[in-house]
């Protein structure tokens, strides 16, 4: 009987077989990659350097940005070497570093857009109470918080998973290193305390979704009271991207890790698993862009500007070549 110690790599599952296919993939993901990159990048960006935007949404925000980044950096790349280079193999450190970033920054998503619904909550039912509730402290707190939970989530999932006896192969039947399918190669009944594990963070995660529905049934209240439709309005446009970027991630989540075992197939959990790892930190800047007039501003300025400063890059290297030209050669 093998166990985890004598497997040096897995084999994750590809997205084609033949070689065009695989191509088509790579460029696929190289487009979402770089989308991702430019969009949080952009926001990254504009949220550190525009002082009208150093408030509690867009420092949430920015987090949440940056998590986004790191979901994509740690599935798609690995996806896409292997198609590129028409290979399956990843080695058994990269496979446990792959689950557990994957983790980190997936599970510190999902606190973090609580917090992003209470920050919604205080500005809107308790707009007097926003400066004292939620202060320069407080969001450093609540965001470390949910950085932090995220990492005690991973550390604890990852070396639970890892230190299982496996015994069933070395094939991964995911396009990147995820539990459910790496307990599938366990042949312990150790693997219940893992599954007891996931249930205990299904239960906290319930409970962080009951806690954003409570806040939003508040919201909706206080905001239906606005007298002025121009008021509900503005309320409302500060609350439809975090719903909709909530609810893309809640429900590609839930139904990815609680669909019937009936309906499950390699190609459905396929095209699941990039609906939920890939789908929402590609769409997220798309959402905040288009409802949020003030990021809109903030976005146009910064490219205004590189496009300002790349001008006089060109233009400056224009004149020294000139220069230097003349110099040299006469001209």
């Amino acid at each position: 009987m093998s166990n985890g110690s004598s497997i040096t790599h897995f084999l994750l599952l590809p997205f084609a077989h033949t070689r065009e296919l695989q191509l088509c993939h790579f460029w696929l993901f190289l487009g979402i990659s770089l989308a991702v990159l430019l969009g949080n990048g952009l926001i990254i960006t504009s949220t550190a350097c525009d002082q009208h935007l150093h408030t509690p949404m867009y420092f949430f925000l920015l987090n949440l940005s940056l998590l986004d980044l790191g979901c994509i950096l740690t599935t798609v790349p690995k996806s896409m070497a292997n198609s590129l280079w028409d290979t399956r193999a990843i080695s058994y450190t990269g496979c446990a570093a792959q689950l557990f970033f994957f983790l980190f920054f997936i599970i510190a998503e999902f606190f973090l857009l609580t917090v992003m619904s209470y920050d919604r909550y205080v500005a809107i039912c308790k707009p007097l109470h926003y400066g004292t509730l939620l202060g320069r402290r407080a969001c450093v707190h609540m965001a470390a918080a949910a950085w932090g939970s995220g990492f005690l989530n991973a550390l604890v999932h990852t070396a639970n998973t890892f230190s299982l006896p496996l015994c069933r192969g070395n094939a991964v039947e995911q396009f990147f290193c995820e539990i459910p399918p790496i307990l599938k190669l366990s042949c312990s009944h150790s693997y219940l305390r893992e599954v007891g594990l996931l249930v205990i963070s299904i239960l906290l995660a319930l409970g962080c979704f009951v806690f954003i529905v409570v806040s939003y049934v508040q919201i909706f209240r206080a905001v239906l009271r606005i007298p002025s439709e121009q008021g509900r309005h503005k309320a409302f446009s500060t609350c439809l991207p975090h719903m909709a970027v909530l609810s893309l991630f809640v429900s590609t989540g839930s139904f990815a890790y609680l669909k019937p075992p009936s309906i499950s197939s390699p190609s459905l959990d396929l095209v699941v698993s990039v609906l939920y790892s890939v789908v929402p930190p590609a769409v997220n800047p798309l959402i905040y862009n288009l409802r949020n007039q003030e990021l809109k501003d903030a976005v146009r300025k910064l490219l205004s500007f590189s496009l300002f400063v790349s001008s006089l890059l060109v233009i400056s290297l224009i004149i020294i070549i000139t220069i230097t030209s003349t110099l040299c050669f006469g001209y």
